[in-house]
């Protein structure tokens, strides 16, 4: 075989494969202009093959690409078919976290962008929350109240304090801005887990974040939306200078240990 006619069966193969995802955009865009909701069932196989004009094995291949993404659901039987589903956040993030699989994400990454957003987001919050809501920032503190008591305490109490965030971003009132500071808490938790960023002892880290989460939701109960905003900053770049420290300690037991 020539390497031109190479080329040319490479081309025409990657375009084969490529298919079933401009399908997918195409049919995407059928349901938003029918006005399709979560729960509606798709058309036949059959059906679909004549609206998009393609091959049945292209039409099921692009069924498996949507499944895949979370946009459809199949069933079985003879009420079965294809039917349009809301993607949970949980398959959101799993599915943007997959992104970053091979991407070596760092704290420094993480935090650069919580320094920006999560400040905002509580200068929007003071005044605005209930006394529930203030409770659950209250009852979550509780649980990383006293200096742990060994590492198995320090990792526990790494990640209940990273849920006083994702209680905060819950009650954003932009979707989206909620989803990303959700999705980087998680990253980081999962960050401090798998890299054991938890393992070197820092009572710095603890003291300074517990203090501030006290102050934060002090000025949130008493709407001072500018006080709010300066104390999550402040919190954001000492958390940001401490775990980097955190992150360069393990970095360095690393290298000491390595072959």
């Amino acid at each position: 075989m020539s390497p031109a006619t190479s080329r040319s069966n490479d081309t025409a193969s990657s375009a084969k494969m490529r298919r079933p995802y401009k399908v997918a955009e195409a049919i995407k865009s059928w349901i938003v202009e029918q006005g399709l909701q979560p729960g509606d069932k798709l058309p036949h196989e059959q059906t679909l093959m004549e609206l998009f004009g393609m091959s049945k094995g292209t039409i099921r291949e692009t069924m498996r690409v949507l499944e895949a993404q979370g946009l459809i659901l199949t069933r079985t039987g003879p009420k079965g078919g294809a039917f349009i589903n809301a993607v949970s956040e949980p398959m959101a993030s799993s599915l943007l976290s997959n992104y970053f699989f091979f991407n070596k994400l760092s704290v420094k990454d993480i935090y650069q962008l919580r320094c920006l957003l999560e400040p905002e987001l509580v200068a929007t919050l003071a005044g605005n929350m209930t006394e529930d809501d203030l409770a659950k920032l209250e009852d979550n503190i509780q649980k990383y109240a006293q200096p742990s008591l060994d590492q198995e305490d320090e990792r526990r109490q790494h990640i209940d304090s990273l849920q006083f965030h994702i209680i905060l971003a819950e009650l954003a009132g932009n979707e989206l801005l909620g989803f990303i500071i959700r999705f980087m808490v998680r990253m980081l938790t999962d960050l401090t887990v798998y890299r054991r960023l938890y393992e070197p002892p820092n009572h710095e880290l603890w003291e300074q974040g517990l203090k501030h989460q006290k102050d934060l939701i002090v000025a949130l109960r008493e709407g001072r939306s500018e006080d709010a905003r300066a104390i999550m900053r402040e919190h954001m770049e000492v958390a940001k200078k401490l775990m980097e420290g955190q992150e360069a300690e393990m970095e360095r037991r690393f290298m000491l240990h390595a072959p």
